[in-house]
Parts: structure tokens; C-alpha cells; sequence
């Protein structure tokens, strides 16, 4: 999907169409999860600062993320990819690998797939998206992002080694700003030189990855498409505007998390058996905690109360905190097994997970949890 977040808010408010839009908290602190294609001329990226992002774009609208709606219109693009074939593997709420093999006797060659369900997506969902079609995941992958928006770029078996070769080394998964450097000072600027160079060379490089690398250059990747492929882990965390320094501040921050994750718990039908806290100080130091529950876990509340007796375990610091996080691992399929005592209180509270997402895909809206609302101005008694 192409901008999938902030093509959202451009579909959802007619008056931000043709605008730059920057979706994100309202905090110069906090980091672009999403920017419109009128927003990138300026520099403007994924995971940049709020501020710096602003500074680049002074008009761009900044506009609040609303998880829930982007779920809700992510389950609708992922239907219409399974009309077409049940092998999908999602990456994230915006991308996905397809496998058309066994698709192309009902609904034709791999570019014609392509073409219709990017018109479908089109059609139902006043969105647009792009699709590389290739013969392996890592060419497709590449495919994809080449003509955006609205692209579709195909490569034929017999041409992936043309099309790999002139390719930056960039382009190569796992090398990024720490990487390409390195690389270039050896000489190596493009895919077609990974692709050419010795497997010693790169394996004192890279370590072992390198003999990876060399073979996806060429163009050789030998990985299946892997339909609900069940995720490693689940988290949500956020730079604060002001650095925290009062425990009760840093466990409604924790609270926010904890509804966040259970509701992404909710969607894709898991529960968590480790909860994780992370806290980022001031100084920019980063600690971690974590915890292995009795029994996995699935609601707001239970996530909670593991995260916040965490707290307890991170050492004394006078530092404020400017970011705190939760993340949940150990991932399994639910609802938890019956047992001979159930546990009926947090029965409950996952049933209410499951109420939430449903008023919230009705509405598109997002609910807030009561705890979380600002404390309302005080008044003075009238004379």
C-alpha cells in the first residue's frame, strides 16, 4: 500500500487531499509513522523526528495515528487479496507476499493478478498500491517499491539478473546506514558487485550473512510464501513530549501500551506468555525488563499489572524517562484452554478487548480508556 496511513486520513478528510500529511503524536519528540506523498518532496520519512519533520514542512498537517482504523482498512485490503489466492503472507498492516502459481488457471497470467486487485483495491477502498511480480520474495519486494505510487513492475525469470545488477547496494535487506558505508569503501556501490564478489570477501565482511547476500544479489531465493506466518512479538512504545519523572506518569503511559497491544492481540487472535517493559532515560540510556507469566494472557489489564510490577525491577534513576514501551512475546493462538477453575474476572476483560474492536471497525473511531483522558480544567465556584 502505497502511504497506507496517511492515504487513509487523505481518504477519510476530503479537505487533506493534495496536502502534505504527516501522521503522528502531536509531540515534537516523537518520531513520522506515516507521510503523504506531498510530504517526501521536503525530506520528509518514516521514523524521523516529529520535529525535524515539521521543520522540513512547516504546512504539513499533522495528524493524530489511529490504529484502529488503519486495522479495520488493513482487513479489507487482505480479503481482497485472498480472492485471488489463499497463500498470503503479511509483513505488516500495509504489504504482503502473494503466491499466484497455482492462481493463473482461474484468473490469469501473474501481471493480470496484479492489475486486478490493484483496481479492486481501488474500487472498494479509495486506495492506491503498488506490486512487483517476480519469481522470488526478495525481487518482488524490490519490484514493489520502484515505481511508487500507483507501480506495478514486473521481472521475468530470465531478467532478474539485469534487473538486480544496477541496483544500490541499499536496496540489499539488512544494509543500512552502518553498513552501506563499509561496503563502499570496499569497492562495492551496487547489487551486481555483491553478486560478482568472492564469498571470502564478503564473509569477512558480513560474517556469515554475506554468503546470503551474494545469493539473493543473483537472485536467489529459495523462501516460500508462509500464509499466516504468526508474529515474533508485539509491541507499541512512544517518545514523550516532556521527559517523566513521577511513577504514576510512567504507569499511565504503560496503561496506553497495554491497550494498544492487547487490542493488535485481539485482532490477530494471540495471546502473549512474556510481557516486556522498556524504558529510554534521558541520557538516552535504554533498559529492559521482562517477565515469563504463568499462563498466557490476552486483555489490557493482565498485560498491565505484569508491566507495571516490572517497574519495580529497573534500577533507581534520577534521569527523567523521554520513551517507555511494552512489547509482548511468546505468542500463541487463542483463547487460553478451559481449565477446572477458570478465571472468570479476566475472562471478561478479553471478551471486552473484543467489544472495543468491534465498536471501534463499526465507528471508525478510536475509544480511549477513562484512565488515559486529561484531567478537566478546574473551575472556580461561581460568586
Amino acid at each position: 500500500m502505497d502511504a497506507f496511513y496517511a492515504s487513509v486520513e487523505q481518504r477519510d478528510r476530503p479537505e487533506l487531499r493534495g496536502r502534505p500529511v504527516i501522521v503522528g503524536g502531536p509531540s515534537r519528540r516523537g518520531v513520522v509513522c506515516a507521510a503523504s506523498y506531498e510530504a517526501r518532496p521536503f525530506g520528509v520519512r518514516s521514523a524521523m523526528p516529529m520535529a525535524e519533520a515539521v521543520r522540513r514542512c512547516p504546512d504539513a498537517v499533522v495528524v493524530p495515528v489511529r490504529m484502529g482504523q488503519y486495522r479495520s482498512v488493513s482487513d479489507r485490503v487482505f480479503e481482497v487479496f485472498r480472492r485471488f489466492t489463499p497463500l498470503v503472507e503479511g509483513l505488516s498492516l500495509d504489504e504482503a507476499f502473494l503466491d499466484v502459481t497455482a492462481s493463473r488457471s482461474l484468473f490469469g497470467e501473474p501481471v493480470d493478478i496484479a492489475r486486478a486487485i490493484k483496481g479492486a483495491i481501488r474500487r472498494e477502498l479509495g486506495l492506491v498500491a503498488s506490486a512487483g511480480v517476480a519469481p522470488c520474495k526478495f525481487v518482488a519486494k524490490i519490484a514493489s517499491d520502484l515505481e511508487k505510487p500507483d507501480g506495478l513492475t514486473v521481472v521475468e525469470e530470465a531478467g532478474v539478473t539485469s534487473f538486480l545488477a544496477p541496483l544500490p547496494i541499499e536496496r540489499m535487506w539488512g544494509v543500512g546506514p552502518k553498513t552501506a558505508p563499509r561496503l563502499r569503501e570496499r569497492g562495492f556501490a551496487t547489487l551486481g558487485d555483491l553478486a560478482a564478489a568472492p564469498a571470502s570477501v564478503l564473509e569477512r565482511l558480513l560474517g556469515s550473512w554475506g554468503l546470503a547476500v551474494r545469493e539473493l544479489a543473483r537472485g536467489n531465493d529459495p523462501r516460500s510464501v508462509e500464509p499466516d506466518r504468526a508474529a515474533l512479538s508485539i509491541g507499541a512504545e512512544v517518545t514523550h513530549e516532556h521527559d517523566l519523572r513521577d511513577r504514576a506518569e510512567i504507569e499511565r503511559a504503560i496503561l496506553e501500551h497495554a491497550s494498544r497491544v492487547a487490542q493488535r492481540l485481539h485482532a490477530q487472535g494471540l495471546q502473549a506468555g512474556v510481557v516486556v517493559v522498556k524504558l529510554k532515560y534521558s541520557d538516552f540510556t535504554l533498559r529492559s525488563r521482562r517477565v515469563t507469566l504463568p499462563e498466557p494472557v490476552a486483555d489490557t489489564a493482565s498485560i498491565y499489572r505484569s508491566a507495571t510490577a516490572l517497574l519495580d525491577a529497573f534500577p533507581a534513576c534520577r534521569l527523567g524517562v523521554r520513551l517507555t514501551g511494552v512489547a509482548l512475546g511468546d505468542l500463541e493462538p487463542g483463547p487460553p484452554a478451559p481449565t477446572l477453575f477458570p478465571d472468570v474476572a479476566r475472562a471478561k476483560r478479553t471478551k471486552l478487548e473484543g467489544v472495543i474492536a468491534e465498536v471501534e471497525s463499526r465507528l471508525g473511531v478510536e475509544l480511549t480508556r477513562a484512565a488515559l483522558l486529561e484531567p478537566a480544567p478546574q473551575r472556580r465556584p461561581p460568586r
